[in-house]
């Protein structure tokens, strides 16, 4: 049975399964009402994204239309997305740790004219600038509390109960289901599924468009690259829907597959429901398998003695074995025996952590560290890099099911080329495709750039910037640095210094660093957070104001210490810095900051002569007050 066909686009995805794989009244979605873990039937899914479809049929909602989503993931985010693509709107979802400012930005760019909420935070959120929002007519809370917040005067749109919208579920007449039928078969590939705001260096949000075959045909090759997804699948879902990692690795994937998807409660609540739900598959960022990775060594290290030996004696053993079958060898009768050993004494009860039924964990959205990769293959949890952006659907490369090497993000996925280019002149190094890979190429470093199917329609509204990133010969250019190393991706840099944090988040520092600039007390911040957690900062201060204020002499800045710890002077700083905070999205925010006695210079090699920070050396000149900051605000927590 064929899952995709030359005329699939998202809506058509979820009734080909219940069409060919799975009966109506099988499982789809999971997810916990109070205490209890909830089964929901592809039925009774599509029954309620009929009722989304006839609403908003009869409220004028046409084909092309913008309809935004700014809920966390959930039953009726699905209700709602579906609904709304199978008559050819458009989907917007919005990041819910957005700033006012952003979201009304989003809000009106994309001329959107209904909007899905979450929670009573965001409800009230969307209240606060519903007013300048131009083209906003509905405001649909999909939780009950909804009714206790007061709407403020000048709010037109209109508030309609998410419940009040599905109430025709299961109850539509024919006609009515045969005009949404109708409809849903005019819907072609190459129509825009998605909006997808992601920040330019300018700070302005930039809306990705991507078309129902950008989705259809990324899932497609996604499948064909990890053949080992079937319709027996359960995925845990907890990355926002409002990236396109979720929405693809997981969501489409689903939708297209026949797989269950279990919603997580929340991330704290995450280990738990993984041992409740005992999934087979998950999309993660690599925080997570960190954090695992971490308890785990710690657990298993804690006080040393017998437990502890046989802990590492475990680790030992697995990467042996690991090693053997990677190197395609026979690991033989007493490797085999010390193996299973290990799984018994140790590697299962890792397991029973995570449920006990993984297959494996798809990690994206950023760097995976070479040696949580490796503990986790010595455990025997296959962990597959991939690696793409919103611009590419997103998937561009992910790591084969047989075929690991740690440290790279997989295989080019079919139908695409990727190019590494040389970023000085232009150069093409290399072109690779699926069908020309080798085990043992290798090329040299340069701008990874991407043409196929993957690569978005453009930017919404934004012709400048779309010519900007795809070149004349179709070539998306991604920004990113790397190269071919064993036949695989290799990520090694990044072409405009981007901070992509632990959870995948990108950061642009020069929109933050100037927000907090706004102080007159800082002259100069310098952003840190790649792969963190969250950020830190080096602040140069306003040394005029600084001398003002605390009537400092000019010895105080010739001290041989590079960074000030007068305490007074440190909370003087952070005032300001707090109270510009709040102009920030939450993982936008500076945790912890260090404050440098004099500017960054260009004799001391740390800025160009057109006075641009050199991130890398900066980093690594001050690697230890910087890990000081990380270590001081953990255990400020």
């Amino acid at each position: 049975m064929e899952l995709f066909n030359e005329r699939s686009t998202i809506p058509t995805l979820l009734r080909n399964v219940v069409a060919n794989i799975h009966k109506p009244e099988d499982t789809f979605l999971i997810h916990k009402k109070n205490t209890q873990w909830e089964e929901i039937s592809y039925k009774h899914t599509l029954d309620c994204a009929d009722a989304v479809s006839a609403f908003f049929l009869n409220k004028g909602i046409n084909k092309g239309d913008r309809m935004g989503l700014m809920i966390e993931n959930s039953p009726e985010y699905v209700y709602y997305d579906q609904g709304i693509q199978q008559i050819g709107a458009i989907n917007v979802s919005i990041y819910p740790t957005l700033s006012e400012h952003e979201v009304a930005y989003i809000v009106n760019d994309s001329g959107m004219r209904a909007i899905l909420i979450g929670n009573t935070f965001l409800y009230k959120k969307i209240l606060k600038i519903a007013a300048n929002c131009r083209n906003l007519e509905y405001i649909i809370p999909a939780f009950p509390e909804y009714t206790k917040v007061t709407i403020p005067e000048d709010v037109k749109a209109q508030v309609i109960s998410f419940d009040d919208v599905l109430t025709q579920a299961g109850k539509l007449s024919p006609e009515q289901l045969a005009e949404i039928s109708k409809i849903r078969d005019t819907i072609r590939p190459a129509d825009t599924s998605s909006l997808i705001y992601t920040s330019g260096t300018t700070g302005t949000p930039k809306g990705v468009m991507l078309s129902h075959s950008n989705f259809v045909e990324n899932v497609k090759v996604c499948l064909q690259q990890i053949p080992v997804i079937d319709e027996t699948e359960t995925f845990l879902s907890f990355l926002p829907l409002s990236h396109v990692f979720e929405r693809t690795a997981t969501y489409h994937v689903c939708c297209a597959q026949g797989c269950k998807i279990a919603y997580a409660q929340s991330l704290e609540l995450l280990a738990k429901n993984m041992a409740e739900i005992k999934p087979t598959v998950m999309s993660c960022v690599p925080r997570l398998l960190e954090k695992i990775h971490d308890k785990a060594i710690k657990s298993g290290t804690a006080g040393g003695g017998m437990k502890a030996k046989i802990f590492l004696w475990a680790l030992q053993v697995g990467q042996d074995y690991r090693r053997v079958k990677e190197a395609g060898k026979n690991p033989g009768m007493v490797l085999s025996a010390k193996k299973a050993l290990a799984e018994k004494l140790v590697f299962s009860k890792i397991k029973e952590k995570t449920g006990g039924r993984l297959k494996f964990m798809i990690s994206g959205g950023a760097a995976l560290p070479k040696n949580v990769g490796e503990f986790f293959g010595n455990l025997g949890i296959k962990i597959l890099e991939g690696f793409g952006l919103t611009e590419t659907s997103p998937v561009m490369a992910v790591t084969e099911f047989h075929r690991q090497v740690y440290g790279t993000v997989g295989r080019v996925i079919p139908g695409i080329e990727i190019g590494i280019q040389n970023v000085d002149t232009k150069e093409m190094i290399s072109i690779q495709t699926h069908e020309s890979f080798q085990e043992n190429f290798e090329c040299e470093e340069g701008e990874i750039i991407v043409r196929g199917h993957c690569v978005m329609q453009g930017y919404f509204n934004k012709p400048a910037e779309t010519a900007e990133a795809i070149d004349k010969d179709n070539w998306f250019h991604t920004g990113d640095i790397g190269r071919f190393y064993r036949g695989n991706l290799q990520i090694t840099d990044r072409l405009k210094n981007m901070i992509v944090n632990a959870y995948g988040k990108n950061v642009y520092p020069t929109p933050v660093e100037n927000i907090y600039m706004k102080s007159l007390k800082v002259d100069q911040i310098f952003l840190i957070g790649d792969k963190r957690e969250y950020l830190t900062a080096i602040v140069i201060p306003n040394k005029e104001n600084l001398q003002e204020a605390f009537k400092l002499p000019e010895s105080f800045f010739q001290k041989p210490e590079a960074f000030i710890d007068e305490k007074e002077i440190i909370d003087w700083i952070g005032q300001d810095l707090r109270k510009l905070s709040a102009e920030l999205a939450k993982f936008e925010r500076i945790k912890n900051f260090k404050i440098k006695r004099n500017p960054f210079s260009i004799e001391e090699g740390e800025i160009t002569p057109t006075l641009k920070p050199k991130r890398k050396i900066i980093e690594a000149k001050y690697a230890g007050p910087i890990n000081e900051m990380y270590a001081e605000a953990v255990e400020a927590d």
